[in-house]
């Protein structure tokens, strides 16, 4: 799901489904690498975590609220509030753990 600075709220903060925020650049090489994780991830957990894309190019104030200093940044939220957050290309395994770590908490 792409995300905006329009949906962000409704679709992330109010979600009462676990959100895996993917904060991406087009410019980034390690963004494109993850891609296609991300997108095999979003199969794998629908229904039990929303999944979504947010371009900080298009949407820097979402990106600035967060404090993203690095893309990608993965950030897990769960009832509004951050639960886990990882910077940089990271494995399917990895991402696969932080988004787990919100199922479990």
């Amino acid at each position: 799901m792409e995300l905006t600075d329009k949906n962000f709220e409704e679709e992330v903060l109010k979600s009462e489904l676990p959100v895996f925020v993917d904060f991406w650049g087009s410019w980034c090489p390690p963004c494109k690498m993850t891609e296609p994780i991300v997108s095999e991830l979003e199969k794998e957990y629908d229904g039990k975590v929303k999944i979504g894309k947010l371009n900080i190019d298009k949407y820097p104030s979402v990106a600035s609220r967060y404090a993203i200093s690095g893309v990608p940044t993965f950030i897990t939220i769960k009832n509004g509030k951050e639960v886990a957050r990882e910077i940089g290309a990271k494995s399917k395994k990895q991402l696969r753990e932080l988004i787990e770590s919100a199922l479990g908490s």
